[in-house]
């Protein structure tokens, strides 16, 4: 599931491509992606526009026109994908013998942008401003963004008396950390993802900090390196999995301490660490 590091990663692959580009027409191949908005509106308010910046908060991937945004919610499987013209695209999207899913299709003055999630989980909204788009609204302080310190996140961990792990999944609260690295950063401050957020110490808030923000630059290099291919279908984020301490590693030993690792269920999520040398 992209999280933070991959739609950043993303993000900076896709500013020289289609910033300053104009949007030619939409084409909304699978209408599940933007329900409930209608096709023909999406159309309406986006075709003839310039696309001025590509912009990310969390999770979210906007595209800032002249007049509105499109938002991008990748969800678990979501990606976007580069056509060099619509003949291109429709050669091979949707149909069997290609392996090439598109829901909707950007036709921009250089090439196809097209936004493919095959489990049609992920949507492609558009809104006149982003203050008008509730989801971005509602997002919490960017992860990695000057406003992410120490003092602040000790701030909204007073404020809860949630299980650190559904703490860090609340996007109101931070937004960008995901099921991996809300594990991952528990993991590397030696906290256990059980306590609630307002027991920590100040020293604990500062350790969670450091590991949140160390955890996520980390994953960010990995992601650009390589940078996402848009040209290829079957391209997937590299060698995250070489980074990972204790996510996807249940009976496996910790890195650490040497302990198994456990899996359990929380807030309807897998969470995994080391119940040894997480207090």
């Amino acid at each position: 599931m992209p999280e933070l590091p991959e739609v950043e990663a993303v993000a900076r692959t896709l500013r020289p491509l289609v910033e300053g580009r104009r949007i030619r027409s939409v084409h909304v191949l699978h209408t599940i992606a933007t329900r409930p908005q209608n096709p023909s509106q999406i159309a309406r308010l986006v075709q003839g526009q310039q696309i001025k910046s590509v912009e990310r908060k969390g999770k979210y991937l906007w595209l800032q026109l002249t007049q509105g945004i499109v938002t991008l919610h990748f969800k678990l499987d979501g990606q976007l994908l580069w056509f060099p013209s619509a003949k291109k695209m429709f050669e091979v999207a949707n149909r069997k013998d290609a392996g090439v899913h598109v829901d909707v299709a950007f036709e921009l003055e250089n090439g196809i942008l097209g936004f493919a999630d095959g489990r049609h989980f992920g949507r492609v909204y558009v809104y006149k401003s982003g203050d008008a788009c509730p989801a971005l609204a509602g997002l919490g302080v960017a992860a990695l963004s000057p406003d992410f310190t120490a003092s602040r996140l000790s701030g909204l961990l007073v404020a809860s008396r949630r299980p650190l792990k559904e703490f860090l999944l609340d996007q109101s609260r931070v937004a960008g950390i995901g099921n991996i690295y809300s594990s991952e950063s528990l993991w590397h401050a030696r906290l256990n993802p059980f306590r609630r957020a307002n027991s920590l110490s100040s020293a604990e808030a500062r350790r969670l900090h450091k590991a949140i923000v160390s955890v996520l630059a980390r994953a960010l290099e990995c992601c650009l390196h390589p940078p996402p291919d848009f040209r290829d279908a079957s391209w997937w984020f590299q060698g995250l999995e070489k980074i990972l301490r204790v996510y996807d590693r249940r009976g496996k030993p910790c890195r650490r301490c040497g302990n198994e690792i456990e899996r359990i269920a929380q807030g309807g999520r897998s969470t995994y660490f080391c119940a040894h040398c997480q207090k």
